[in-house]
């Protein structure tokens, strides 16, 4: 008598998106898709491309990839108008939490964050160690620097994130690397709607997930500069981080959960 086989193990990680937003990276987007390891792209739930109504073929590119890869479950999205690279992300999140999956990271199409280390980033998320992972370009000592980070933007990041930890109670390393995870657990109690669509939104979530009572991790990746566009006004954004840490602190320190964040603060 033939027994019956034995169902197949489910993926190691089909509770995990990954979202690549992008805008204006036709020369970069099949870059980094080859770059993610082919044995963490074959076995996520999804991989989503979000452009965000790029004037290239950013899109174009990523559709003809996805056909040469059938084994790779890619899903490009063009966004209608210009959503911000605040707003792209919400849509990414909202994406991954209305389709069901319990891990995201986000990956820029520009490919100045490894996508190497995409599986590195979501294993603390898994593992159940923290509920938001950070890559960190600050954590090896003088490895910015070599990587081709301007000095400027440097002693910048360094002096804004000493700020932005003393406002908020938080000891990050790095508060302004785009290379970051979430549990959908804690996204689901995030505020969206009352967060900037510009870049300040990567300083408005983290809020949210504190109140929110996240976890966070950080792991070392190394830091790149090539010749890809950069689209944030550093003054403006200085300024905008900054108020937002402020706000934070003040509501705080009234005992008030005005202004937050979180759903749940």
């Amino acid at each position: 008598m033939k027994s019956a086989a034995a169902p197949a193990p489910a993926p190691a990680f089909h509770s995990v998106a990954i979202v690549i937003v992008t805008y204006n990276a036709e020369s970069t987007i099949e870059w980094v898709l080859d770059r993610i390891p082919s044995t963490f792209s074959r076995s996520v739930g999804a991989i989503l491309v979000s452009d965000d109504a790029s004037k290239d073929d950013t899109v174009g590119r990523a559709q003809c990839w996805a056909e040469a890869h059938p084994e790779v479950p890619v899903t490009v999205v063009k966004q209608i108008k210009n959503r911000g690279y605040g707003g792209n992300q919400k849509f990414c999140y909202q994406w991954a939490i209305r389709l069901g999956f319990e891990q995201v990271v986000m990956i820029h199409g520009d490919g100045q964050y490894a996508p190497e280390l995409a599986m590195a980033m979501v294993t603390p998320l898994i593992d159940g160690k923290a509920e938001a992972v950070f890559g960190s370009r600050m954590m090896t000592r003088g490895g910015a620097r070599l990587g081709g980070m301007p000095m400027y933007k440097f002693l910048g990041n360094r002096l804004l994130t000493f700020c932005q930890n003393l406002a908020s109670g938080l000891h990050l390393t790095e508060w302004h690397s785009g290379y970051r995870a979430y549990s959908t657990s804690v996204l689901r109690k995030l505020a969206f709607d009352s967060m900037a669509d510009g870049f300040e939104f990567d300083t408005q979530i983290i809020l949210g997930v504190k109140d929110a009572g996240g976890r966070f991790v950080e792991i070392p990746i190394p830091t790149y500069y090539g010749d890809e566009k950069c689209h944030v006004n550093g003054m403006q954004y200085a300024a905008d981080v900054l108020v937002d840490v402020v706000k934070y602190r003040s509501r705080r320190a009234l005992g008030t959960s005005a202004e937050s964040y979180a759903n749940a603060a």
